[in-house]
């Protein structure tokens, strides 16, 4: 059982990457998914033995590893499920993540020494809900995003001390899942899920890309589900002592389908976070550092917001009109080794003598340098590095990290 007040950095993994991202970052435990169960039919998987690879990595380390088996399936996939959880089991998953009762059920006969953690697909709102998995044997739950932290701290007051408690901080935000409906809120002000529903579901939707004008493309459902626009994404790295005092376990960092630098810089914020305030004594007035407070906005996003934690969001408080991601910074290269005075790097975006760049360090607030004497990996002298992932160095005084980011600021961000 964790302890209450120092609660875990729970990371995306959506490969062997972005795994090595989040653990040498600062994860304390990373979700991931294999090839079938997962809510992530988009994202890169862990199959075969590249489950358990995965596993024995991140223990060697130190940290945990929870497999998402949260789909609702079908009569028809029940029977690949013992022989799946079995197999994940096997492989070292230290706990399961799931939304479907039976998919428990199974789980606690198949796999009985695996910990359940209820996903927030089942849409746990309350402390009657919460002890009810808890009966079932589940050891923790995945709020719904729609709490505010005044419930998720009653929820907490009213359950067992060793059912934990985790709840998403950072990344984006469902407008609505399956029955929990957000849209009749955001549309109309009518709560669907208190019995005012406007039912804007059956309303007739369309979309228009900027670069189409009067292209109008139909919002439909199809086998794998209906897709709906997204809104603002969350981000509570300003909000840390009231996420601790609220109770909760297991801070969640949502974004398996995202990139290797988002999870690296995104663990990297929250454990700097984290470990300023454990370090300030707990302070109730702990803010972290600046340049941790700016790391987010370094990484693709769609403008930031506290979601639910601080009551309903009002009128537009959560929903982005920018009609895209706000991109100000690109990964310039990744570092693979200093040695004599340089640094020998792997291009991913065009970069020229001169520029600046930041590198990425663990814990530390980033180092700029002025990138001078560029050349190839043939050792000759070039004014721009323009192919992916082409072998560079420069001159370079500082003592880099393999594997640190080097970023630059987009000249038009």
């Amino acid at each position: 059982m964790l302890s209450m007040n120092r609660p875990e950095l729970l990371a995306p993994a959506g490969d062997a990457e972005r795994l090595a991202a989040a653990v040498e970052y600062g994860a304390d435990a990373v979700y991931l998914g294999s090839d079938r169960f997962g809510m992530r039919t988009a994202a890169a998987s862990f199959g075969g033995d590249e489950l358990r690879n995965a596993c024995d990595y991140a223990h060697s380390k130190g940290v945990k590893v929870y497999l998402t088996c949260n789909t609702v399936p079908r009569n028809n996939e029940l029977a690949e499920l013992p022989s799946f959880i079995e197999y994940a089991a096997e492989s070292g998953v230290d706990a399961f993540i799931i939304t479907d009762i039976g998919v428990l059920k199974l789980a606690k006969k198949y796999a009985p020494d695996v910990d359940i953690h209820i996903s927030t697909q089942a849409g746990i709102t309350n402390y009657a809900a919460a002890n009810a998995f808890y009966e079932l044997g589940a050891n923790r739950i995945v709020t719904a995003r729609e709490l505010s932290l005044a419930e998720i701290a009653e929820l907490r007051a009213k359950t067992p001390k060793e059912l934990e408690i985790e709840c998403f901080v950072h990344g984006a935000m469902c407008v609505s899942f399956s029955g929990r409906c957000l849209l009749s809120n955001y549309l109309t002000g009518r709560d669907s899920n208190r019995g005012d529903c406007a039912q804007p579901c059956r309303w007739k939707y369309s979309l228009q890309e900027e670069k189409r004008p009067g292209e109008f493309f139909p919002v439909e459902q199809d086998a794998s589900g209906t897709y709906i626009m997204n809104s603002k994404d969350m981000c509570l790295i300003e909000h840390i002592p009231e996420l601790v005092e609220a109770g909760i376990n297991s801070f969640k960092i949502e974004g398996r389908a995202k990139s290797a630098y988002y999870t690296a810089s995104v663990v990297n914020a929250y454990r700097c976070a984290l470990d300023g305030y454990f370090a300030s004594g707990f302070s109730r007035d702990y803010k972290p550092a600046q340049w941790i407070l700016d790391e987010p906005r370094k990484m693709s996003n769609r403008q930031y917001c506290t979601g639910f934690y601080f009551d309903s969001p009002s009128d537009d408080a959560s929903i982005y009109y920018g009609g895209g991601y706000v991109r100000e910074w690109d990964v310039a290269a990744v570092a693979e080794r200093c040695e004599g005075g340089r640094l020998y790097a792997s291009q991913r975006n065009r970069f020229f003598e001169g520029d600046e760049l930041e590198i990425m360090i663990k814990g530390v607030e980033s180092v700029k340098v002025t990138v001078s004497d560029l050349r190839n990996e043939d050792g000759e002298a070039i004014e721009n590095a323009p192919h992916p992932m082409m072998k560079l160095s420069f001159a370079c005084s500082a003592d880099v990290p393999a594997g640190a980011y080097l970023r630059m600021q987009r000249k038009d961000g």
